[in-house]
């Protein structure tokens, strides 16, 4: 078991991530938490997703930031080294060839990336637009 420094907490997993303290409330909290050097991306995600899914409402579930519409559509949180993207498992089987091309990884129901690499936000814009008509959810 591994024992966070900061708060106290205890883990399976060294260096475990979550968060020390009172879990954020809003989007906003969320992204004011991260490191100072991500939180650009992660607001451009957030702006995004916002013009893409006017009609969802924004909000923190399962401790990231969440568009839901009668049911979550989509995801995004902070990750060590990249933005995770979850979109659920049937948007991530219909973009695998867009997300080969972009040159992501990806898994069932979630994309990863890499805070090193050009945010893909056509792409984004486009998944989350193909979750809502659609009706696949995360």
């Amino acid at each position: 078991m591994w024992k966070c420094p900061k708060c106290g907490r205890s883990f399976k997993k060294e260096n475990q991530g979550h968060y020390c303290g009172k879990a954020p409330e809003t989007v906003e909290d969320y992204i004011a938490s991260q490191d100072e050097d991500i939180r650009g991306q992660l607001q451009s995600v957030r702006q995004v997703l916002l013009s893409s899914l006017p009609d969802a409402t924004e909000k923190i579930s399962w401790s990231m930031p969440t568009y839901w519409k009668g049911q979550n559509i989509i995801h995004f949180a902070a990750q060590k080294k990249h933005i995770g993207l979850y979109p659920g498992p049937e948007a991530v089987e219909f973009f695998s060839g867009k997300l080969d091309q972009a040159g992501l990884k990806y898994s069932k129901g979630s994309i990863r990336i890499p805070y090193s690499e050009e945010l893909p936000l056509k792409l984004i814009a486009e998944i989350a637009d193909w979750c809502v008509k659609t009706g696949n959810h995360a």
